[in-house]
């Protein structure tokens, strides 16, 4: 296959932005103005752009070339309902096949409501497919769960066969206390096996599960989805810190009941390293300890069979406005789609150990820690602890704690587990690895100039293996092109290709990724869209606008994996997504194409900036910043100014050690000047111990504007927040 003649292949109007990539050479090679790396032959530095596949990964790809891509792209957009029936046919168990129709879509306004379903009709159960499924095709002794405490030296492990004896258990407690197919369950738990084990006992019954990364009062006010359980934990353990979940519940439940909505059950797990039983506080005829019932019940459980279109899970989202959104997927299209992209995206092998960091309260823990890997027969790490609260002295009167990445005890956590298990996969965001790089690496400072900082380092990542590994990932923000590179260096030894995907909650799997194997890499680029995804990219007008480019990212046609609304709110859901540009989803996020077809993200468009006349992505600024060796992280806002329309006011974090100084002011801003422009020169650099986040790592804009601006009494709902405190110590810090 990957012998044929890309010359072959029809180029039609639709992939016309990925033919380019067609011609490139399999191999290392001189690029017009370009060097090429080959992986585990050099290094990646600023003059190397391209960054390829070595010949013995391609051979073993599961898409090997642009030329295998190509071939089955194309047949995926000119005849998306063939490509996706013949994967959902061969690969996945039905109880009954879907009709003739396998799509019926709505994505224009103007031709009535905005409607897409996939493989309506169709009967199946995800959680029978991600276990019965896999354990009937002979991996039931394969391991499913590695689970590793908060506390090195703490850990478990669970078959095939042995989860789904615990799922079974808990489906069948949920049964007995009247919780029936599409009755919700709010799921309020750490990253314990008994996370996953909830969503696929909810998924088995056919009940509608909720995973809360926060439980904050309001959301729970404003849900309307009637829930019977809500299942948690007495407390967990973030590093040296305890956190009493049950608590939090606890105060929610009674704000809730105020609004009319009475939670009858609540169960809850003894996480005893974190905290005894005798020590939780406790409503008896309310709440139950789950080691009290759930074991005593049998460990097989009828499957509930449901349409594809059923729903599956909701999941709220902070949105960009503080008000929350509950995004809705539904079964069948998203089984297809996050199976699908996960095999691909990380070129997935049956002996590979995947880790991913992401809590499963968010999207990124669904797709890919629960659904995508064990549909594909996974074995998959999951990691209690996630973040770790440190204690700066700014000056006598200031205490100052910020989050940071999986590093308790130390910053060396991430790599003791992945050699603990030979993890194969590392899928984490970019706000880890820039964590990471702010605690240094001596390699850092012999791989490459950019990296060489002027204070004592540690090998946190070197004084481990880490050879197990062979792909790595990065989600949930575009990464900047100085963390791709340390990552690639540092962490992957110069040899495992990064999957820089990019998506969204509302998505439900990846869009636009990398394939391993197919295609040579830019540092910073998402690359070429997933299969069955038309990306578009758009002026203000709604125009599509060909070749090299920037502007709006839309999508154009439906894919299996799409949420079908915002529960309780479609209209919210047509305003948002289809309304701005009628036929198109509007994915919310700006996007500039290359002359090589590379899609590079920019961060929202909400977060452009027009500097007298200039229109200049945020994302672009904080990439500048952060390739400053002493800045570890950075957010960019905009804000009034007199003369010039807008100003750019940029939050900045350094590197571990050093000193906040007006020197150091100077050379960040001429960082700036000189890779961009004086009209992207930040007007104010505002020093950031940490920034406000919510635990699946997102920077919350919405907040730094308000401080930027000094409207403090305008802050809004500040629950989510990983670290709600974080916000008191910027404002102290404003004038400083």
């Amino acid at each position: 296959m990957a012998s044929s003649s890309p010359k072959n292949l029809t180029t039609t109007n639709h992939l016309r932005h990925v033919e380019s990539m067609a011609s490139l050479p399999s191999g290392a090679g001189k690029i017009s103005h370009l060097n090429a790396v080959i992986l585990g032959e050099a290094l990646a530095s600023e003059e190397n752009d391209f960054v390829f596949p070595s010949d013995d990964f391609s051979r073993q790809a599961l898409i090997p070339s642009p030329h295998k891509y190509l071939e089955m792209y194309k047949r995926s957009i000119e005849d998306p309902a063939g490509f996706w029936s013949g994967i959902a046919s061969s690969q996945f168990y039905w109880k009954q096949k879907w009709g003739d129709q396998v799509c019926s879509e709505n994505l224009d306004v103007r031709k009535g409501d905005i409607k897409i379903e996939w493989f309506k009709g169709g009967i199946t159960n995800i959680c029978y497919n991600c276990l019965d499924r896999n354990i009937d095709a002979g991996l039931a002794d394969k391991i499913a769960l590695y689970w590793e405490s908060n506390e090195p030296g703490f850990d478990a492990h669970l078959t095939y066969s042995q989860l789904l004896h615990r799922v079974c258990q808990l489906a069948n407690y949920l049964k007995s206390i009247g919780v029936r197919k599409g009755d919700a369950v709010i799921v309020y738990l750490p990253m314990l096996m008994e996370l996953p084990i909830t969503m696929l006992a909810c998924a088995r019954i056919g009940a509608v599960h909720s995973v809360y990364i926060l439980l904050p009062h309001k959301i729970v006010e404003k849900l309307d989805c009637k829930p019977k359980v809500v299942i948690t934990c007495n407390a967990v353990r973030r590093g040296p810190k305890t956190i009493n979940l049950k608590d939090i519940v606890d105060a929610a439940l009674v704000e809730s009941a105020k609004n009319g909505i009475s939670i009858d059950v609540c169960l809850t797990y003894e996480n005893q390293s974190a905290l005894k039983r005798e020590s939780t506080k406790w409503q008896e005829g309310r709440d139950v300890w789950w080691e009290d019932v759930v074991p005593k019940y049998p460990t097989t459980c009828d499957v509930e069979w449901v349409d594809a279109e059923d729903p599956l899970f909701l999941l709220y989202t902070s949105g960009s406005t503080g008000k929350p959104k509950g995004v809705l997927h539904t079964t069948g299209g998203y089984m297809v789609y996050t199976a699908t992209t996960f095999k691909y995206a990380f070129d997935y092998k049956e002996s590979d150990v995947y880790w991913c960091t992401a809590d499963c309260g968010w999207i990124t823990g669904h797709s890919y820690v629960t659904y995508g890997p064990m549909l594909n027969g996974a074995t998959v790490v999951v990691y209690e602890g996630v973040s770790f609260f440190v204690d700066v002295s700014i000056d006598s009167n200031i205490s100052i704690c910020y989050m940071q990445a999986p590093n308790y005890p130390d910053s060396g956590r991430c790599w003791d587990i992945v050699d603990k298990y030979k993890v194969t996969i590392f899928y984490t965001a970019p706000t880890l690895v820039r964590s990471l790089m702010r605690d240094g690496d001596e390699a850092s400072c012999i791989s490459n100039l950019v990296y060489t900082l002027k204070y004592p380092v540690q090998n946190y990542v070197t004084r481990y293996s880490r050879k197990s590994l062979r792909v790595l990932g990065s989600v949930g923000e575009p990464i900047n092109p100085s963390a791709w590179r340390w990552f690639f260096n540092v962490v992957g030894g110069s040899r495992c290709p990064i999957s820089d995907t990019w998506w969204q909650t509302e998505t439900g799997g990846f869009m636009i990724t990398p394939l391993p194997g197919a295609w040579p890499q830019k540092p910073g680029s998402a690359t070429f869209p997933f299969f069955g995804v038309q990306p578009v990219i758009v002026d203000e007008k709604g125009t599509e606008i060909d070749g090299e480019c920037s502007g709006y990212l839309c999508v154009k046609g439906s894919w299996p994996g799409a949420f079908r609304t915002l529960y309780g709110d479609h209209e919210r859901y047509e305003t948002t997504y289809f309304r701005p540009f009628p036929g198109y989803y509007f994915t919310g996020d700006g996007c500039s194409r290359d002359k090589d077809g590379y899609h590079w993200l920019t961060g929202r468009v909400d977060d452009v900036i027009n500097v007298s006349g200039h229109r200049i992505g945020t994302a672009e600024v904080e990439s500048a910043l952060v390739s400053h060796p002493q800045c570890a992280e950075a957010a960019v806002v905009g804000v009034e100014h007199e003369v010039k329309g807008q100003g750019i006011y940029a939050f900045v974090t350094l590197v571990e050690g050093v000193p906040y100084s007006e020197e150091l002011r100077k050379s960040l801003i001429l960082t700036v000047r000189n890779q961009i422009g004086a009209f992207a020169a930040p007007d104010k650099i505002h020093w950031a111990p940490g920034l406000p986040k919510t635990r699946s790592g997102k920077i919350m804009r919405r907040i730094l504007r308000k401080i930027a601006s000094r409207q403090l009494d305008e802050l809004g709902d500040i629950s989510t927040l990983a670290e709600p405190g974080v916000v008191d110590q910027l404002i102290a810090l404003a004038d400083s």
